[in-house]
């Protein structure tokens, strides 16, 4: 994990977009935070990013929109304004509209919880 933290890296889709990891824990719950570039010409096409077990949550935070493009949609998000997103990677069908110029920029932090409600949620 260290060999990856603030160092810019392919995104998982090799849609174009980058990721460079700012900070992660394994314990005690699982959690990420990822700041995310998306270049001109970058792109995420419509999917959902599954789980082994456990609930995905994601907050993205939007720092630099792009100049055309670049629009995040997500089917049923938990919370959406124009620069806030909070939403269900695991289960909600979500993509980002291709780049056609300028660069964006956003600030990313997901965290699995475990499939059993308990008295905080």
């Amino acid at each position: 994990m260290f060999k990856y933290l603030f160092r810019w890296q392919k995104g998982r889709q090799l849609s174009g977009y980058d990721k460079m990891l700012l900070a992660a824990l394994m314990w005690p719950f699982k959690l990420d935070m990822y700041l995310l570039r998306f270049p001109t010409g970058s792109e995420i096409a419509s999917h959902t990013d599954k789980v082994l077990s456990g609930r995905h949550f994601r907050l993205n935070i939007v720092i630099k929109e792009a100049k055309k493009g670049g629009h995040f949609y997500c089917d049923t998000p938990l919370f959406e304004t124009k620069r806030i997103k909070l939403f269900r990677p695991d289960v909600n069908e979500h993509a980002v509209t291709r780049i056609d110029s300028g660069c964006r920029y956003v600030f990313s932090i997901g965290w699995l919880r475990s499939e059993h409600k308990d008295s905080n949620d």
